[in-house]
């Protein structure tokens, strides 16, 4: 296993001694001559090898500590293939449960688009060529919610407003032309960055997006590249750790992957 705090590992001790079930939490476990763990859990019932257990949640502790599926292979002689399904499966997972998590934004919500991946050289900014085009949208003292779009037109960002957010809310945005018509579903704050990142007459301001793109940059930068195509779910995972940031991650992880990803 990975070394890490006491206080964030200690929820894996018994699953890996093998006196917790790894799908529901029981603790009604038996084992087998055959090194199984059984659930007597009647609304479980279910079992799994005790070694393939331990094998699971050590590649799930290396994905929680953001170690490149190599690195782990590597330190800990484990199958390189192995390790790469279950951080894309766990990838997987983690879409799907952070989208049934994304409620409606409300209150003071601050939105933003960023560029992430493609040539160095080319055009910078909004339009940038061959880079991945990301809209934000931040509650200030909550969650994120962040989607790839194709273009940042009026309409298509105006969409996913309509759809995250309630209306009402209070709008904090650059001067970007896209937002023009959010007075219309509620109170809308510019900041021109020209001008610098808060206003100094009316202090308004979007850190809190930016802070995000920064975090999540800082994090993807450790993958070294990722392609168009698994790019969004690369993207949840940061959504997903950024809104879980006082949250238990690796026991959340360890909830996510057995409880829809292992069989």
């Amino acid at each position: 296993m990975v070394t890490g705090q006491k206080n964030v590992f200690s929820c894996a001790a018994n699953f890996l001694r093998g006196r917790k079930c790894v799908f529901c939490g029981s603790f009604k476990i038996s084992k087998t001559s055959r090194g199984y763990i059984r659930c007597r859990n009647k609304s479980c019932g279910k079992q799994k090898s005790l070694k393939r257990v331990r094998t699971e949640i050590a590649i799930v502790q290396g994905f929680y500590q953001q170690q490149p599926a190599y690195r782990l292979s590597h330190d800990f002689c484990l199958d390189y293939k192995t390790i790469t399904r279950v951080y894309q499966k766990l990838r997987e997972a983690i879409y799907h449960v952070a989208e049934l998590e994304g409620g409606r934004l409300n209150g003071d919500v601050e939105m933003d688009e960023s560029y992430f991946g493609g040539r160095r050289k080319g055009k910078r900014g909004r339009g940038a060529a061959g880079k991945n085009i990301v809209f934000g949208l931040l509650e200030r003292d909550g969650k994120v919610y962040t989607r790839v779009v194709e273009h940042v037109s009026k309409e298509e960002l105006m969409t996913i407003i309509r759809k995250k957010t309630r209306k009402g809310s209070v709008y904090y945005t650059d001067t970007f032309r896209s937002y023009n018509s959010l007075k219309r579903l509620g109170k809308h704050h510019t900041v021109s960055h020209t001008k610098g990142l808060v206003d100094k007459r009316t202090k308004n301001h979007i850190n809190g997006i930016e802070g995000f793109w920064s975090f999540a940059k800082h994090i993807l930068y450790n993958y070294r590249g990722v392609s168009k195509y698994h790019f969004p779910m690369y993207l949840k995972e940061v959504e997903y750790r950024f809104n879980h940031r006082n949250d238990n991650l690796f026991k959340l992880f360890i909830s996510i992957y057995f409880g829809y990803v292992s069989p």
